[in-house]
């Protein structure tokens, strides 16, 4: 039996490591399972843990207020320090690009623990977009025994950066595993939710996200600026917007959309809550990584608020745009979309991200690597 570290901290690694976590758990007598939260977010994470019926062994409390980065992973470097001393790891799975990652694949490769990184391969070739995740993502790559890499394009990515070919394998993306774990029943509670906020589900939903860290300042002043012209414009649509906690981003917001009577914002949703909106919208807004990768599946034409991404599958097979924080570009491009039916503008495309057997494929390829 091999005692497997799962490392995350944040809700999107939550969302994408779940799938592996649960599938790894059918088979006890092969892997003894550690779920180890950092809780980078951590009533998000915990709550998000909750709806997969997963709880944290280890919780490591690492966040404190108006940390600077390099104070973040100082905390979350020394906690994990201690988790390998009191622990046998055999290998450590983590997933994406957050300072966890980084800090998981470094104290993994000080202790010569084997470091498996889900989600592995993505670039924007710009280390300040996204900022810092780029960087952080491709150094947990320089120390990575495993490769789980979503795509091809992100497989050739790697291999340009002369890894192994042998440590890479094209797995889909877990986040799309994720969707197909929700129950009807869950479903059905996220409807009830939305009517006790009283926001009407139908046709005329635009759903925006927007919390990225190189967003914050004159960017957000921007999207702000066009959110405000089409939720004027557009009186009849409904703009539901989960507000994230960072105070860059939340006063800004409350304070200019507040007034409006079309615009919703909300608290930071559960994971089924924001996966009804993205099954219900008729356009997404977002500087999110994951709801790039989700939105697909449930054909809504998705605009992204970044000038790079390091998903460019989604661009390349035209089921998102890149719109960056340009105000002309949000609105112009959003109008095209909110005039017309929503059953006109549903993409046909397949979603490029995966068909949901990530998680299986992953766990046949730990079995072999330990010959399990």
């Amino acid at each position: 039996m091999k005692n497997i570290l799962f490392v995350f901290g944040t809700r999107p690694e939550v969302i994408k490591l779940a799938p592996v976590i649960i599938e790894l758990k059918k088979y006890p007598d092969k892997y003894n399972v550690i779920i180890c939260n950092t809780e980078q977010q951590k009533e998000l994470s915990n709550q998000t843990l909750a709806y997969f019926n997963l709880k944290a062994d280890i919780n490591l409390d690492c966040m404190k207020p108006n940390q600077s980065l390099a104070e973040v992973q100082t905390r979350i470097l020394a906690s994990l320090d201690k988790v390998f001393n009191r622990n046998n790891i055999d290998a450590t799975i983590v997933q994406g690009d957050t300072m966890t990652v980084l800090c998981g694949a470094l104290v993994s490769f000080y202790n010569k623990v084997p470091v498996f990184h889900v989600e592995a391969g993505l670039r924007s070739y710009d280390i300040y977009e996204p900022f810092p995740e780029e960087v952080m993502r491709q150094m947990a790559s320089r120390v990575a025994d495993i490769h789980f890499a979503p795509t091809f394009k992100n497989r050739d990515a790697l291999l340009k950066e002369n890894i192994s070919e042998e440590k890479i394998h094209v797995v889909g993306n877990t986040v799309i595993d994720a969707l197909f774990c929700l129950s009807d029943d869950t479903m059905c509670k996220a409807e009830e939710f939305y009517k006790s906020e009283n926001i009407q589900i139908n046709d005329k939903l635009i759903l925006i996200t927007a919390h990225r860290r190189e967003n914050h300042g004159e960017r957000i002043d921007r999207i702000i600026k066009a959110i405000e012209y089409l939720a004027d414009r557009y009186k009849d649509h409904t703009f539901v917007i989960p507000v994230h906690p960072n105070p860059n981003v939340k006063n800004k917001i409350y304070d200019r959309l507040e007034r409006y009577s079309n615009i919703k914002l909300l608290a930071p949703l559960d994971y089924p809550n924001l996966v009804y909106l993205m099954k219900n919208a008729k356009l997404i807004l977002t500087d999110s990584g994951g709801i790039q990768e989700e939105a697909p599946s449930f054909g809504c034409p998705t605009f992204v608020m970044r000038y790079e991404t390091e998903r460019q599958e989604g661009i390349d097979a035209g089921v998102s745009v890149l719109v960056g924080a340009d105000y002309d570009k949000i609105v112009s491009l959003s109008e095209e979309i909110l005039s017309e039916s929503k059953e006109n503008t549903r993409l046909k495309a397949q979603n490029p991200y995966g068909d949901g057997t990530s998680s299986v494929k992953i766990e046949k390829i730990i079995s072999n690597y330990f010959s399990l």
